[in-house]
């Protein structure tokens, strides 16, 4: 279908993602929004760097080399970095300057497509000893079992900080309160630091799950670390991590494929997390799904106005699940569309060549930004926006009016 934008979407990303920046010790980086994120967060700026790198590369490639200044020995790369020791911090979860907690691994496919809008083979050799060490931490000691499949050890690494999927492992109700659900959440981290954050024993005993989301991303990004090791001419590297990638692939067939979608899993049993979220389509995104299976996980669940196809947006949260809110005091994953979700799903879709499907989900992106401006998330029954303001998602509305 097509949309004429009656915003210069360009222009306002431009000038919010500038607006955004900072400059810490040497290290340029953006932060998501200025009113309620002030510290750099590990998604948020492999999104920016996919961004930036349309227009301004180099500032792309810093806002990489900035995540990976702060790298762990053990090769984890944490999700946020606390660059202005003065600002009060509301996550400091984990080590003085950085939390101990990781987030989607997003920062191979964000590299690989800063490299590919700017050929810049330094820049690649300089991170390359730094994404085959997080992606080996996530390959070992995120799976200590040797299943081929990383876990997370809180909610927020799976990127959906409150999402219901994680409401059986965190031992709360499909009505919990945000501030409620804040306080498990940190209660948990507070278990994590009494072990040292061993990630092992803190699965085993607080909190395992296999997130749909987390695998995903893990797949594509072994892919693309794949292309870099090739491109760099590592092939030892190419053919290692392209052979986990389709072992995670493989294994999340295996133990998360039900019903013709993929679930979320805890515990050493792998019990499924039945609880209908957007999660189902973040497998198009690296084509888990055979053609017959995404047309019907596109049909039957996408495009499906009693579930998750809202007037406004795709809803994070079936419309038939208890935990269902479309509208939320702050911000949550349990309703509010999501512009990185309608991401996710728009490359998933054109993927798999659903074509209108994906210019539909482009319109509706542009459309919130339009009635609503750049805010954290939507309400996908009206479209009003909720949670921060100024914030640096609504820009990936450009890659997907490019692609």
């Amino acid at each position: 279908m097509g949309y004429t934008p009656t915003m210069d979407i360009e222009a306002e990303a431009k000038k919010l993602l500038l607006e955004n920046r900072r400059t810490t010790d040497g290290n340029q980086y953006t932060i998501p929004s200025a009113d309620h994120y002030p510290y750099q967060w590990l998604w948020d700026s492999c999104f920016h760097a996919i961004i930036l790198a349309k227009f301004e590369p180099a500032a792309a490639k810093a806002e990489l080399k900035a995540l990976l200044s702060k790298q762990f020995e053990s090769g984890l790369i944490p999700h946020i970095i606390y660059w202005s020791p003065g600002i009060l911090h509301l996550f400091r979860w984990g080590v003085e300057g950085t939390s101990s907690l990781t987030q989607p691994p997003m920062l191979a496919y964000a590299a690989w497509e800063a490299h590919n809008r700017d050929l810049d083979m330094p820049f690649l050799q300089s991170i390359f000893p730094g994404l085959v060490s997080y992606y080996r931490y996530l390959l070992t000691e995120r799976d200590p079992h040797g299943r081929h499949l990383a876990s997370i050890i809180n909610p927020d690494e799976s990127g959906e900080d409150n999402s219901p999927r994680f409401d059986a492992p965190l031992g709360v109700a499909p009505g919990v309160t945000l501030k409620d659900h804040l306080e498990k959440r940190t209660e948990l981290v507070d278990r994590n630091r009494e072990c040292n954050f061993e990630a092992g024993t803190c699965m085993r005993d607080f909190f395992w799950v296999k997130d749909v989301l987390f695998n995903t991303v893990l797949v594509e990004n072994l892919r693309a670390l794949s292309k870099i090791a090739a491109y760099l001419k590592h092939a030892e590297y190419e053919h290692s991590f392209g052979g986990e990638a389709e072992a995670v692939a493989s294994a999340m067939r295996e133990r998360m494929f039900e019903g013709g979608v993929y679930w979320s899993t805890m515990g050493a049993e792998f019990a499924k997390l039945k609880v209908a979220t957007w999660a189902h389509f973040v497998p198009l995104f690296a084509g888990l799904y055979t053609p017959p299976e995404a047309d019907e996980v596109v049909r039957k669940h996408l495009l499906n106005p009693e579930t998750f196809y809202g007037p406004f947006g795709i809803r994070t949260t079936s419309a038939r699940e208890a935990a269902y809110r479309p509208h939320a005091d702050d911000f949550s994953w349990r309703g509010p569309s999501w512009m990185a979700a309608h991401w996710f799903i728009y490359l998933g879709l054109k993927r798999y060549g659903f074509a209108k499907e994906a210019a539909d989900i482009r319109a509706k992106s542009v459309a919130l930004l339009e009635k609503s401006g750049f805010r954290e998330c939507f309400d996908p029954e009206t479209g009003e926006g909720l949670g921060a303001r100024g914030f640096t998602w609504g820009a990936l509305a450009l890659d997907m009016m490019e692609a």
